[in-house]
């Protein structure tokens, strides 16, 4: 239930009178992630032994003037559950792997736990990875493009679990990019890692709903179905703002960054940089072979934590600086265009796009129409029916307005 408060301005003869809002309201407004909301979890997972899927946006917002935040794993520990393992995605459980880089099983230094990966050969626990496992918990920061990978993640956590009839618990997180629907809907021929569903890089969903859709379109091997519980958001609908407390993973560092990297993540199929070994990270593109009369902006990528082996590391690169553009609600392609564009006239002899950019788009037709030289309007106008259908399906798996 949503409460609105309006506050009207009106001249009248009558005393002014203060109404006070009575505190149950207050605390329905007060947006609270699932993981936060223990009462709702925590009868079901007393005398279970329990496994997570999480990482370093695992965590709980507390009111201890000692410690801001607590890891999900910390707090169910000092509440008594029993934790049997730790699943980790890409990046690793502490956040701190590459873009790419295999992310190998080990122990967690700080609670003794042991840690298997799920990026890297293994993306899909195996039976006996969770033999003797009661339920499993699925708590990961989501930013709302089809090619960030823990969406793959989720959907073969839910498929192992259901393949072994085991619950999953799915501790639902707001998206920061919730607020729009957008970008050409994946061609299932073209399925990868970086896209596994036929849906539109931004889909408008929480990560909730998104497993919620997973499981009721019957999108997981065989068809078969997850006995799947979303414990839901507090106080959030697709519109509110959200900044993330923690990095969602090295090469995100800001909301700027989570804002632009739907439209900026297709030039990591390109030989353009997207500020990868900078700390500006996915705000920044750029070059050495763009034709630099055109651009104002250089940079230069060198290694660094999230990125050891950055695209044109030590060059020097010319482009955009995007951290000042206004807050995106749509696909921007103005700047592929514009790079293509140059691209094309000044350095004919070297490719410009790689075979990951098709994963990327999920589908041929998006590198074409830029090949053939279609305006940002056309190409935008050929997603518009495949918008539309999955936007039926979206509908019936929302929590939130």
């Amino acid at each position: 239930m949503n409460f609105i408060l309006i506050s009207c301005a009106v001249k009248t003869n009558v005393k002014e009178t203060t109404f006070e809002i009575p505190s149950i309201y207050i605390e329905k407004l007060t947006l609270k992630t699932g993981a936060e909301r223990t009462n709702l979890y925590l009868k079901l997972l007393k005398g279970k032994n329990v496994a997570i899927v999480g990482n370093q946006t695992s965590i709980i917002e507390t009111n201890n003037k000692q410690q801001d935040q607590i890891h999900l794993v910390d707090s169910l520990l000092s509440l008594g559950i029993h934790i049997e393992k730790v699943f980790a995605p890409e990046h690793g459980f502490r956040g701190k792997s590459d873009a790419g880089e295999t992310v190998i099983d080990g122990i967690d230094t700080k609670t003794g736990l042991p840690v298997i990966s799920l990026y890297g050969e293994n993306k899909k626990p195996s039976a006996d990875q969770l033999k003797n496992i009661d339920v499993v918990i699925f708590d990961i920061q989501d930013v709302g493009a089809r090619f960030y990978t823990y969406l793959s993640s989720l959907h073969y956590v839910m498929e192992a679990c259901a393949e072994l009839e085991i619950p999953v618990i799915l501790l639902d997180r707001p998206n920061p990019n919730g607020h729009y629907i957008d970008g050409p809907v994946l061609e299932l021929e073209h399925t990868s890692f970086v896209g596994l569903h036929k849906v539109p890089v931004v889909y408008g969903m929480t990560i909730g709903e998104y497993g919620q859709m997973i499981n009721g379109e019957k999108w997981l091997n065989n068809r078969i179905q997850c006995d799947l519980t979303v414990i839901p958001l507090q106080g959030y609908t697709h519109e509110t703002e959200y900044s993330l407390p923690v990095k969602s993973s090295p090469n995100l560092p800001n909301d700027k960054s989570i804002n632009l990297y739907p439209s900026i993540c297709f030039f990591e199929g390109t030989n353009v940089s997207v500020g990868r070994g900078t700390e500006m990270q996915f705000q920044v593109i750029g070059s050495p072979e763009l034709n630099i009369k055109q651009f104002n902006f250089k940079f230069v990528p060198k290694p660094n934590e999230g990125s050891k082996y950055p695209k044109h590391n030590g060059e020097i690169c010319y482009g955009y600086d995007l951290r000042k553009e206004k807050k995106l609600d749509r696909i921007e392609l103005k700047w592929l265009i514009d790079f293509y564009e140059n691209h094309k006239k000044y350095n004919k002899e070297k490719k410009f796009f790689t075979i990951f950019f098709t994963k990327l788009a999920g589908t041929e037709k998006l590198q074409k129409q830029i090949e053939q030289g279609l305006l940002e309007q056309e190409i935008r106008k050929s997603w518009q029916n495949d918008l539309e259908e999955f936007k039926i399906i979206r509908s019936k798996y929302l929590i939130y307005e």
